[in-house]
């Protein structure tokens, strides 16, 4: 496929947030092709004090940004439903990641969980293994990403990298005359 003189090679880290396991996935998109960077897990010690894992998610992060200097970055929208304290744990955790994007001045999408299973499988409905199979497709991979916190962070990626084509598309729509 040719190279429109308006398209360009863009990266997104995404990030799938945990206190626990933060998942990762780097990705670029070039000519509509999917290539993956790296993907993976930070993880920290349970019954360990919270600012200390707070900052080695922090410090992870930090030499991945300046390693792969993404375009973008993609963090999932976080919903949850009873246990409270463990959503606080995790807001901790993404606060971390909004604060990277704020200090390398790149910009940062929130999907929520409906819209990367429908940017990766067509359906805000899509399960788990489902996503799993089409990441696979997509990046053109010999196996099923995994842990899955890793697998989640590349479809996240994905993701931020489709909204940033439609806010891209649609402020260039609104530019012209």
């Amino acid at each position: 496929m040719k190279l429109r003189t308006d398209e360009r090679k863009i990266s997104c880290l995404g990030i799938d947030p945990g206190l626990g396991r933060m998942g990762y996935g780097f990705v670029c998109l070039n000519a509509h092709k999917y290539q993956v960077i790296g993907f993976g897990c930070i993880e920290t010690p349970p019954k360990t004090d919270v600012a200390w894992r707070i900052r080695t998610i922090y410090d992870s992060l930090k030499e991945h940004m300046e390693k792969w200097k993404p375009d973008i970055l993609s963090v999932e929208k976080l919903f949850f439903g009873r246990n409270i304290t463990t959503a606080e744990y995790v807001w901790q955790a993404r606060g971390t990641v909004l604060l990277l994007a704020a200090q390398y001045e790149i910009p940062y999408y929130e999907p929520k969980p409906s819209q990367v299973k429908n940017a990766v499988c067509g359906s805000g409905n899509a399960g788990k293994i489902q996503i799993q199979r089409m990441l696979q497709r997509l990046l053109d991979l010999k196996d099923i990403p995994r842990p899955d916190d890793a697998a989640d962070a590349l479809a996240i990626s994905i993701t931020g990298l489709a909204l940033h084509s439609f806010e891209t598309r649609r402020k260039g729509y609104a530019q012209k005359p």
